[in-house]
């Protein structure tokens, strides 16, 4: 089937069809366009089922790891955009990965709702540094908060260096987080340091020598009339909304089962912009070849696709980089020999797309990322453009001697119809050709071809339909080396 692009030369619409070149284009966007959406339902779910006003409930459950932190940077992002009254945190953690709970402490720091975390019923380790990390505590009456000390994986001390160096970076954090939040920092890091001795006025509230871990009443006991950390205890999400005096509707937001799959897909990004990028250029290299294409489109689609699941993109950066490609096509089939401004705009766009979904924002920043943000989306950039330099070069010199491009360059170059062997090969600009010259087809015209007028063979287009060879053909139209006929046939 014919794939027609519409060009708008001045004041005149012209169609023109393209085949032959890019035969799978079509197969390629849909393939992109099945991707990007497979994952992008249960995300954009989160979003539609999100009103202004309402209660957001996350659960933070089980070991802390990168994909607790994709599902809770999304939804973070999810109830801000949506204009949620607040959010709340359900916990039931024994801890995890510090790097994880450094990365969520640091996206919880940034949210511009009121935070709640609701411990239910385990705060342990790295889930209580998380939870100094939001407004408002609240616990379960069977709960508890602490021991934060960092261990081996293995659940052995650290060495005494390596532990020194840790608690000083950790309890840094931790009082910082804990006192932009409205916590005491001394609380927070008793949590992680044995060494820490938490006095409030006279009283010893916990001694050195052990890791500090409060229970629901312990946390909550009032001291001076403030409360040590936790702001209440309460029974359940209904009963702390009622304690806390928010209003509004109740919405869980549960993971998708892709936060894993985000994870590694935003990891792996370089790799996957190799892909991408080898793929499109073995696509135009070995025109006959489907393969390279839809590898190509499969990659750039997962990469959108896990930056969505991560909460890093949106659809907008999708909607961009399609049009960076379609501005390219239409250079390549249509202004090859003429200007470069579409080019040029649409690698720009393609490339601005590609950063812009590594980018990590929050709402209520500014629009134009800072030097920190765009460090790691450059970075990845970078790497994937230098591999793809390197490995283009590499095929670019040894891909034409293989017997696989050979094969694939035979078949794209040599189309059906009679035999060529012999026929002396002229530039159109060798002979004149004007409005109504009579030709015969050589090959089949679909839309180009080769035709004979006189005793000359030359490249022609028709403006659009097949015609078959021998077939009597006219000269319609001139234009430098292009030449345009119909079938003689109909005249």
């Amino acid at each position: 089937m014919l794939d027609f692009s519409l060009v708008w030369f001045g004041k005149r619409c012209q169609t023109y069809a393209v085949l032959g070149r890019f035969p799978n284009m079509r197969k390629l966007l849909s393939i992109f366009a099945l991707i990007s959406c497979l994952g992008g339902m249960e995300a954009a779910s989160a979003r539609d089922v999100i009103h202004k006003g309402d209660i957001v409930v996350v659960p933070l459950r089980g070991e802390v790891s990168p994909s607790l932190l994709t599902f809770l940077r999304r939804t973070e992002k999810a109830a801000e955009n949506s204009g949620a009254s607040a959010i709340i945190f359900e916990m039931n953690t024994y801890g995890g990965r510090l790097d994880s709970a450094a990365e969520i402490t640091s996206a919880l720091n940034r949210a511009t709702i009121p935070t709640y975390t609701f411990i239910n019923s385990n705060a342990g380790s790295a889930g209580s540094l998380i939870a100094l990390a939001t407004q408002h505590i609240y616990m379960a009456p069977v709960s508890a908060i602490g021991a934060a000390a960092p261990v081996l994986p293995t659940g052995e001390d650290l060495p005494l260096t390596e532990r020194e160096k840790t608690i000083s970076y950790w309890t840094a954090l931790i009082r910082s987080s804990a006192i932009k939040n409205g916590h005491n920092p001394d609380i927070g890091e008793a949590f992680m340091n044995k060494d820490k001795e938490v006095k409030i006025g006279d009283r010893v509230i916990h001694p050195k020598g052990t890791v500090l871990t409060l229970s629901a009443q312990e946390a909550t006991e009032k001291i001076n009339g403030k409360p040590l950390l936790g702001d209440g205890i309460a029974a359940s999400i209904v009963d702390l909304t009622q304690k806390a005096g928010l209003k509004g509707n109740i919405v869980s937001l549960n993971p998708s089962g892709f936060e894993q799959l985000a994870f590694w897909i935003t990891a792996l990004a370089p790799l996957l912009l190799l892909g991408g990028i080898i793929g499109a250029y073995l696509e135009f290299k070995i025109p006959g070849a489907s393969l390279p294409g839809i590898i190509s489109a499969t990659c750039f689609a997962l990469f959108f696709l896990g930056h969505y699941l991560a909460g890093l993109a949106g659809w907008e950066v999708v909607g961009l980089f399609v049009l960076g490609v379609v501005l390219v096509l239409i250079e390549i089939l249509f202004f090859a020999h003429g200007t470069i401004v579409f080019g040029v705009i649409g690698v720009f766009l393609m490339l601005t797309s590609l950063i812009w979904a590594m980018i990590d924002r929050y709402p209520g920043e500014t629009f134009f990322p800072t030097g920190r943000m765009l460090a790691i989306p450059l970075l990845n950039l970078f790497l994937a453009i230098a591999a793809a330099v390197i490995v283009i070069a590499i095929l670019a010199r040894f891909l034409p001697r293989t017997g696989l491009y050979r094969r694939f360059a035979l078949m794209t170059s040599n189309p059906p119809g009679p035999s060529l062997v012999g026929a002396p090969r002229q530039f159109v600009t060798a002979i004149p050709l004007t409005r109504g010259t009579l030709g015969t087809a050589l090959t089949i015209l679909r839309p180009s071809g080769k035709a004979r007028f006189g005793d000359h063979v030359v490249d022609v287009v028709t403006g659009g339909e097949f015609i078959p060879p021998q077939t009597p053909i006219t000269v319609i139209q001139t234009d430098g080396m292009r030449v345009v006929v119909k079938s003689a046939v109909e005249c």
